[in-house]
């Protein structure tokens, strides 16, 4: 019920994402939380969180992925994921989570989205939680 209670609240709100295009160039992209939510309880997407394990265990977005930007096989662990899917991509501010679509870009995935920094997303509506 509280999930419920969540989602529905995230249902009046967007959450600004932005893609690369093919020339590298950002657009803004908005999607409601539900929609990337969705997408992601799917399997169409994968929403990544970029920030290192110590932060990712003190919160972190519900199905959130850990991968952290700063690892030495960050390349090794992201190029594991489906090229074709989506990646949903955040971290604190949204600066390493904008180098790693970056990365993302060069490594050939379709489409990356950085979504910025977990608070603000949390605002957004997003649920989240704590690793114990």
């Amino acid at each position: 019920m509280k999930k419920m209670i969540l989602i529905l609240f995230a249902m009046s709100l967007s959450v600004a994402a932005f893609a690369q295009d093919s020339k590298g160039k950002l657009s803004d992209t908005r999607k409601s939380p539900e929609a990337i939510l969705r997408e992601i309880q799917k399997g169409e997407a994968y929403l990544v969180d970029v920030r290192t394990p110590e932060e990712y265990r003190e919160g972190h977005l519900v199905n959130a992925t850990n991968i952290d930007f700063k690892a030495p096989d960050f390349k090794t662990q992201i190029g594991q994921l489906d090229k074709k899917k989506t990646v949903y991509l955040y971290c604190r501010s949204g600066n390493r989570s904008g180098k790693a679509a970056d990365t993302l870009q060069v490594l050939g995935f379709k489409t990356a989205y950085n979504l910025g920094g977990f608070e603000d997303l949390k605002t957004a509506g997003l649920p989240a939680k704590k690793t114990l």
